[in-house]
């Protein structure tokens, strides 16, 4: 991929209130525990790989078990989602810019699945990538969600499929609200190359199935990785991390922890 010419990702914001996407950050909003922050490079990679993409708006859901409710925040009135649901004032802006022959075409906010408590929402946006190039939609790393749900995670293609960025939530409690704030991530977006998870480099894997097949080299990296430096009472914290991070830069390789 030649990064002059092309980004990474392109986001298209259709739902004017939404928050841009943000680069996740190291410390997952800070989060982590500051030993984690400053020595586990592992977490802090993991956290801020790829973009937080948020709510367009304060929303509450609230599931009966049977059927799903919802509102913005500001709302006094629950309204039954049943089964999709238009993001407040979208269908007449979108009418207004959106070629004639798109007219009526503005995609849903919200959309209730048949399976009970499954919700799909829509962050009101839209992604390209460079050719051969996807996007990983989960959770955010390494940050607590606020509880009454998970995501499923999946993976769209979006060098050749150009539509709404959504994600889909299970809800996991009944009678109570569950609400999404437009300041806090919804999801994570990461980008990944398709070979990553074509099967071809899924199925090549090969296996140790016990410790006598390890070679001398193995076992020499194992030392290096761990026996030497617990045996180190006066070795400083986060080799593992200034290593990973010279690596990054072209220095020394990974080495220890």
């Amino acid at each position: 991929m030649d990064r002059s010419s092309s980004p990474t990702v392109r986001f298209y914001r259709l739902i004017d209130e939404a928050r841009l996407p943000q680069r996740a950050d190291r410390s997952a909003a800070g989060t982590l525990p500051t030993r984690a922050y400053r020595y586990c490079e592992a977490v802090t990679t993991a956290a801020s790989f790829g973009w937080w993409v948020f709510p367009p708006t304060d929303l509450q859901l609230l599931w009966d078990g049977h059927n799903i409710f919802w509102k913005c925040t500001d709302w006094q009135d629950w309204l039954p989602l049943m089964p999709s649901a238009q993001y407040p004032d979208l269908v007449a802006r979108f009418d207004r810019t959106a070629p004639t022959s798109l007219a009526g075409c503005a995609p849903p906010f919200l959309t209730a699945l048949p399976e009970p408590g499954i919700v799909q929402i829509w962050t009101g946006l839209m992604a390209r990538t460079p050719s051969d190039w996807s996007l990983l939609i989960r959770s955010p790393a390494n940050l607590p969600l606020p509880g009454g749900y998970t995501m499923y995670e999946g993976i769209i293609e979006a060098d050749h499929w150009f539509g709404p960025l959504f994600t889909n939530l299970r809800l996991t409690r009944t009678h109570t609200p569950m609400r999404l704030r437009a300041d806090f991530p919804l999801a994570q977006v990461q980008p990944i190359p398709r070979m990553a998870y074509a099967d071809a480099t899924l199925s090549a894997v090969d296996y140790v199935e016990d410790m006598a097949g390890l070679k001398p080299s193995d076992w020499a990296d194992y030392e290096t990785t761990i026996a030497a430096p617990s045996a180190n009472l006066d070795r400083a914290f986060g080799a593992y991390a200034v290593a990973s991070r010279k690596r990054t830069r072209g220095g020394c390789p990974l080495r220890s922890d």
